[in-house]
């Protein structure tokens, strides 16, 4: 089908929410390395991964093998019987997560993930009462999207028992303080939360390392050392949502939070884990995992294929070093990114870690400026460049490659960003 057909068919027969970038809808064909195509052959430099999911190259040679491979033996079991692929990256997943995490729950989201997490830490703890943060996003489930501290993602009805925390959010400081004189009131407010807001016993507090939809949001470096001990004192286990951080994303380490130096009672996984295969995972220490043992199923965890190309992902990001990669050509970015906040005021800030960096624009005194995002937009598509948004008023830019993206791809990259900013920045001045 030709492009414009097959935009009239997603009007006719998709549910409106199913929202897609840009005014003119891109029509992505086929995808190689760092790169796609549109069904008019047009060739785009892929800088938001289908969401920090394809860690290591659209039909990364290694994983699609794998894939194909794995089609022509079995393609789907469901939980009911074991098979050596199952078991095969539950082990490898035990071996690589930090701290005591042992048994894993395969799902085939994050959003199944989370909730997985939660119904088992309330169960693990015989408590229900839930910390998570403002400014985050946990998918689109009724919990998912009460968990969820964005307004705009949340639908439905509120359901009671989930308590929202201030953001580690440095820039946006809810408490008008600065770092590191703040003293970490974002996260000892935490206490205090907890004794007006809940019964005093909790079952859980739940974060990302950084926060995704957020706007990659980057706590100070003692933020969960300091948090921790305040969740353990009253009862809770510490849920780590790494759909986005987890497998080299954030640059040296496998996970994001192992830059924080603390352990997780409970992981999550999605996203980069599988290069695109639908796989969500919940990892959980041996104790909690076994303190539920009732009937329970997932018809699509486990399945045979997704845990190939999972297998297969966390390999390449092994043999090739891609954490390395992620934290040595994410330097290189992030200095770009910095010298190009130096020439356009209208960057307020730049955040992130490794090959996860985010630019957010500001007005004056701070004021979002969500509309020359959306116009940077339709300016880098011109480029042949694709980059992600976020934030909670739609005006931050997400940056995120693959993690064998390249020296050159990144020069690239800046160079197209640098160019549709000139434009923006004009076209702005000429409307004033």
């Amino acid at each position: 089908m030709k492009k414009d057909e097959i935009i009239q068919k997603h009007k006719d027969y998709l549910f409106p929410s199913v929202a897609n970038y840009y005014k003119e809808p891109l029509v992505i064909e086929r995808g190689e390395g760092s790169y796609v195509y549109d069904v008019e052959g047009n060739k785009y430099l892929d800088f938001f991964g289908g969401i920090l999911t394809v860690s290591v190259g659209h039909c990364n040679p290694k994983v699609r093998d794998k894939i194909a491979e794995q089609t022509q033996k079995l393609q789907h079991t469901s939980t009911l019987y074991p098979n050596e692929n199952i078991v095969s990256l539950a082990e490898k997943l035990a071996q690589i997560t930090p701290g005591k995490l042992q048994k894993s729950f395969f799902t085939s989201s994050g959003t199944e993930a989370n909730e997985t997490a939660v119904f088992i830490a309330q169960h693990y703890t015989k408590k229900q009462e839930i910390i998570a943060l403002r400014h985050g996003y946990s998918g689109r489930s009724m919990l998912a999207m009460n968990l969820t501290a964005h307004s705009a993602w949340r639908h439905g009805s509120s359901m009671g028992g989930i308590k929202h925390a201030v953001s580690p959010y440095c820039y946006r400081c809810p408490f008008g303080l600065e770092y590191p004189s703040c003293e970490l009131k974002c996260a000892t407010d935490i206490e205090e939360l907890i004794l007006t807001t809940t019964t005093g016993e909790i079952a859980a507090f739940m974060a990302e390392p950084i926060q995704g939809v957020g706007g990659f949001i980057t706590p100070p470096k003692e933020y969960f050392k300091t948090v921790l001990p305040i969740i353990k004192k009253y009862g809770g286990v510490f849920i780590c949502d790494e759909v986005q951080t987890g497998f080299g994303r954030t640059g040296k380490r496998m996970f994001g939070i192992q830059h924080w130096e603390v352990e997780p009672d409970i992981m999550t996984f999605a996203k980069g884990i599988a290069n695109g295969a639908p796989l969500g995972v919940t990892i959980a220490r041996t104790e909690i995992a076994d303190s539920f043992t009732g009937l329970t199923i997932s018809t699509f965890g486990g399945n045979p294929v997704s845990m190939a190309a999972a297998l297969a992902t966390i390999q390449v990001i092994e043999e090739e070093n891609l954490a390395d990669n992620a934290h040595e050509i994410g330097g290189f970015l992030r200095e770009g990114l910095e010298s190009l906040k130096e020439k356009y005021p209208g960057i307020g800030d730049v955040r992130g870690m490794g090959l996860m960096q985010a630019l957010e624009f500001v007005g004056e005194n701070k004021t979002p400026d969500k509309i020359v995002v959306n116009n940077l937009f339709e300016e880098m598509k011109k480029e042949k460049v694709l980059i992600g948004k976020g934030g909670l008023y739609g005006n931050v830019v997400r940056i995120a490659p693959p993690l064998n993206i390249t020296k050159s791809e990144v020069s690239d990259f800046l160079k197209c960003l640098d160019n549709s900013l000139s434009k923006v920045v004009h076209a702005q001045k000429t409307v004033a």
